[in-house]
Parts: C-alpha cells; structure tokens; sequence
C-alpha cells in the first residue's frame, strides 16, 4: 500500500514560507514544526519570493480584479447565447 498524499491549503503554504522569510528559526526546525519535510519548505519559500513580485506589479486591488473577471464572464456568456441563438437561427 502507498503513502496517501496530503494536501496543504494555500493559507498553510503561505504561513510556513513567511515562517521561513523571517530567518527566526531554521528550515529543518520549521518543517518539524508543521511536520512537513525540509525541502516542501523551501520550495514554498522559493515561490514566495519568485511570486512577491507579482503582487507589487499588478495595479489595482484585488476586489477590483474580482469585479473586472465577473463582469468579462457575464459578457462571455452573453455572447455565447447571442452566438448560439444566431447559429440556430442559420439553420432555419
């Protein structure tokens, strides 16, 4: 039988890389603490750092994201109707 894989949540990952960012404690102490091995925190750690970047570089909030995504996907399902109505309207 194989070891059953666990899954972290995205708030965990990112509590365990700022843990190692801080420098407070080692990697090896902080995977013993969260029981996880030493290498997932420092992958974790390395993305933090690869993807910090992002969150400066992109403007606006990220409610105002939100808000520009929900209304793109109600444009695309108007058109997908509109397109659809028309496609049956072609084979009349």
């Amino acid at each position: 039988m194989g070891r059953k894989r666990r899954k972290f949540t995205d708030n965990f990952k990112a509590q365990v890389a700022l843990e190692a960012l801080r420098g407070d404690r080692t990697i090896q102490e902080i995977a013993a603490k969260h029981n996880v091995l030493p290498t997932q925190v420092s992958a974790w750690k390395k993305q933090a750092v690869e993807g910090m970047a992002d969150v400066f570089a992109k403007g606006g909030s990220s409610d105002e994201r939100e808000t520009e995504i929900k209304e793109l996907h109600a444009k695309i399902e108007r058109l997908a109707v509109e397109n659809d109505f028309l496609a049956k309207g072609l084979k009349l």
